[in-house]
């Protein structure tokens, strides 16, 4: 029987069916975080349980870390007591379990998401779980990826295993060539502008086309970062040349076991009769650059286009309208070019990798940050994307413009550490989430690609694109 990406992973990870109608699958690997970890690991104690398989599991902090830390920082430099507690209780906790961890004084300490696939820790095929909703970004390698909550993240631990209700299949497919300025972060912000933040409820979407089959593994993963923002669990591409050439080279596996495991990889994709429960096709050459106007994901329009008149919706939408437009300070008939911006953000999870930086870069070399700006950040996914950029000069680039150039973390992308808006700040950035106070008590969110923030920066608002 012709089988989906999804299903595939699922037999070959599944266990048995229990009772209730959910199953147990077997996980390959989880990553563990400072925010959702303590309390797992005081279950563990409690029960007196040690971690099944040790090696499956690896940690890091990256939610509460300051990003402005120099050589000679560690934890005891955290400010924010809450923050401090929950970094020394994940390196208390990793020393006393015995699992590696990339602490805040490591080299290769990262936003997890990014560390993950770097270090080699991602291969295709997989079953991979962390507590953060963010996981889907590992299904970019052909991996059944979602986040989990804090007692399944004490389940994996003690049992390798998941208690899991099967999802649907939903296939997405993205056929063209993008217009000059669209990336990958357009794109999937568009296709949530289409099918809303609950469109893929209850389903994985496996992404697929022309334009998958052609972008980067650093693109595909911002895609399928994002997956979890259009209401699916888990988001999943189809493992090719791209996918095998990016292992190859950030794997420590021997060249053996890697041609070994490739002839399974290999096999990593949907059967062509394969039935999805929904599907979706999108010509994306007719996308322009996205940008959000409200405080969810879904509120998304073309960067120079108008904003939804109340008076040409139905009842139903026009509360949600009002009550964002009032969050966001957009008055009646304004439109995103009108507004000013306070904060700059390139960074987070979904736009934090090289490739990224790059792109920005590309954009703000030999300009300067708008006056207008009160501050503009860049924040590096990893300690290993770090020190790439500045190989590469990136840091100067952006250090000339008026940047600042941060250490890695989640940063601005929520108010957990010391990089928050103010009240009614309004910032431009790279980050998933626009939801109300996600980044700092009132703060007003614009979620972009890197190369829109870069634009907006110079800018000091939407617009200009030359």
């Amino acid at each position: 029987m012709p089988n989906t990406l999804y299903d595939k992973l699922w037999n070959e990870h599944h266990i048995k069916t229990l009772d209730s109608g959910e199953s147990l699958i077997y996980i390959d690997r989880q990553y563990l975080h400072e925010v959702t970890s303590p309390q797992a690991f005081e279950g563990l104690s409690k029960k007196g349980l040690l971690p099944w398989r040790l090696g499956a599991n690896i940690a890091t902090p990256d939610h509460n870390v300051p990003t402005e830390r120099g050589g000679s920082f560690t934890v005891e430099n955290i400010s924010d007591d809450i923050s401090k507690i929950q970094v020394v209780e994940l390196d208390k906790n990793c020393n006393k379990f015995g699992i590696k961890q990339f602490d805040i004084t490591s080299a290769n300490q990262g936003i997890v998401h990014v560390i993950g696939p770097e270090l080699g820790y991602t291969l295709p095929g997989m079953t991979i779980v962390c507590g953060d909703s963010h996981t889907s970004t590992h299904g970019a390698f052909g991996c059944l990826a979602m986040g989990i909550g804090t007692s399944e993240v004490e389940h994996v631990l003690a049992t390798q295993t998941l208690k899991v209700s099967k999802l649907l299949n939903m296939k997405v497919i993205f056929e063209g060539t993008p217009q000059r300025g669209v990336s990958s972060k357009d794109i999937v912000l568009f296709l949530i502008g289409e099918i809303g933040t609950a469109g893929g409820n209850g389903h994985a979407i496996e992404f697929s086309g022309s334009y998958i089959e052609s972008i980067s593994m650093e693109a595909r993963m911002t895609i399928c970062n994002m997956a979890i923002e259009a209401g699916a669990k888990v988001g999943l591409i189809a493992t090719d040349k791209t996918t095998m050439d990016y292992v190859k080279e950030h794997s420590p596996l021997s060249v053996d076991d890697l041609a070994l495991a490739q002839k399974h990889w290999n096999n990593l994709f949907s059967d062509k009769e394969a039935i999805f429960d929904k599907e979706i096709v999108i010509d994306i050459s007719q996308i322009k650059p996205q940008v959000t106007w409200g405080t969810s994901p879904e509120m998304v329009v073309d960067y120079d286009a108008g904003l939804p008149e109340l008076s040409l919706q139905t009842e139903a939408n026009k509360k949600n309208i009002e009550l964002a437009k009032n969050y966001m300070g957009i008055k009646e008939g304004e439109k995103l070019t009108d507004l000013e911006f306070d904060r700059v953000f390139i960074g987070s999870c979904t736009n934090s990798r090289i490739e990224d930086l790059r792109e920005a870069a590309s954009v703000i070399k030999g300009r300067i940050v708008s006056e207008k700006i009160t501050e503009a950040i860049v924040v590096p996914g990893s300690g290993m994307v770090k020190a790439q950029a500045e190989a590469e000069g990136l840091d100067k680039i952006f250090k000339d413009a008026g940047f600042i150039w941060r250490d890695p973390g989640c940063s601005m992308c929520l108010g957990m550490n010391p990089d928050q808006l103010k009240p009614y700040e309004r910032c431009a950035s790279t980050s998933n989430r626009n939801f109300e106070g996600r980044q700092g008590n009132l703060g007003r969110t614009h979620l972009m690609s890197p190369v829109m923030a870069a634009h907006t920066a110079i800018n000091g608002a939407i617009g200009d694109l030359s």
